[in-house]
């Protein structure tokens, strides 16, 4: 696990949603890969997002259950896990407590 980024440039806004409960911002690298780094605050519901592209969702701390597209089935993860979500898709995500994230977002 990578424990920092070096030559970035960093989105000034910060992306907020479903009232806060999840807060990132957008990093690029000098290569023009993208990533986006975050937390996600406890729910007592799933937040659900859309995706264009292929996401490589890393958990960093924390735990959280995540379902892709209309799984019924989650996938538990925590610190160090690591899942794909397909491009054109979806993907719903709850924590019971504070979860930090990488989202790479995988050049097309």
């Amino acid at each position: 696990m990578t424990k920092q980024f070096d030559e970035i440039s960093i989105a000034k806004k910060s992306l907020v949603y479903f009232e806060g409960k999840s807060i990132s911002r957008v990093i690029e690298f000098t290569d023009g890969s993208k990533k986006t780094i975050g937390v996600i605050l406890a729910t007592d519901y799933p937040l659900k997002f859309k995706t264009h592209v292929v996401e490589l969702i890393e958990i960093i701390s924390g735990r959280c259950e995540i379902w892709i597209g209309d799984d019924e089935q989650g996938k538990v993860l925590g610190i160090g896990d690591c899942l794909e979500v397909p491009a054109n898709s979806y993907f719903k995500i709850k924590t019971d407590g504070i979860l930090d994230y990488i989202c790479h977002l995988m050049k097309e």
